[in-house]
């Protein structure tokens, strides 16, 4: 299989209200990069929420007295730390003294303050939150660009997450529309004739991996195609990808 990534740009600062289909279908026409039929669009989590109003201006947040005590020992914005703990269905992991946060969504992702971001958004004193339901907002740009351009693909949004045990970061994804997040070989056998047990492949978070190779943090461009890979055309959802609390070794 050989794949292509391409990326979309010239999208304007999306503001709340924003159709993003509609703005990645004009951006694709502009830059003359034609979606087809099969591609994967990968989409950054930061365009979605500036769209779907999913900010706060930490003016009007009043932290609390946890928030404060958080905020104090790490060095960070109180207000900040308030909106943390408020998207947080609760914390995995903090150290205080150094200003970290690991916490779990109400979606279920386990992530650094809980989605909460201030990167690339303009306005000093504004954060981004995670979108309500992103595999929701999924279908709805699938949909969009299907009636836009005509084009049957699937589309993820991506997020940036940290990882146990490895230095770095890597997008994956949030929210999935138009094909399986996972590629599940259990019962199959491997080269050696041998039957797989527990191979589960999380190809949605290696698209999006791969995406943002073209994408990048700094170059403003928050939406590429993936063309070239071979996937079923079902409802897939990026819930399919939080592992169940019973099978997580580590929650406890």
């Amino acid at each position: 299989m050989t794949i292509e990534i391409i990326p979309i740009p010239g999208l304007p600062e999306v503001k709340a209200g924003d159709d993003v289909a509609a703005l990645i279908a004009a951006a694709a026409r502009s830059a003359q990069v034609a979606l087809r039929d099969g591609d994967i669009l990968v989409v950054t989590q930061k365009i979605v929420s500036k769209a779907e109003g999913r900010t706060v201006d930490l003016r009007t947040v009043e932290p609390s007295p946890l928030a404060r005590h958080i905020a104090e020992s790490g060095q960070k914005d109180p207000r900040q730390v308030e909106v943390v703990l408020r998207e947080s269905a609760r914390i995995v992991r903090m150290d205080s003294g150094r200003g970290v946060i690991i916490a779990e969504t109400r979606h279920g992702f386990v992530c650094a303050n809980a989605g909460v971001d201030a990167s690339n958004v303009p306005g000093e004193h504004m954060v981004t939150l995670l979108p309500v339901d992103p595999d929701a907002s999924a279908r709805g740009i699938r949909e969009g660009l299907r009636r836009a351009l005509g084009a049957d693909l699937a589309v993820i949004i991506s997020d940036t997450f940290g990882r146990p045990w490895r230095d770095g970061l890597v997008d994956v994804a949030i929210g999935v529309a138009g094909m399986e997040a996972v590629l599940d070989l259990r019962g199959e056998s491997d080269t050696a004739g041998k039957q797989l047990k527990a191979t589960v492949v999380a190809v949605a978070d290696e698209l999006c991996s791969a995406a943002n190779l073209v994408m990048g943090k700094l170059a403003r461009v928050p939406a590429g195609v993936v063309r070239g890979y071979a996937y079923q055309r079902v409802d897939g959802t990026a819930r399919r990808l939080v592992r169940p609390p019973q099978d997580d070794l580590f929650r406890y």
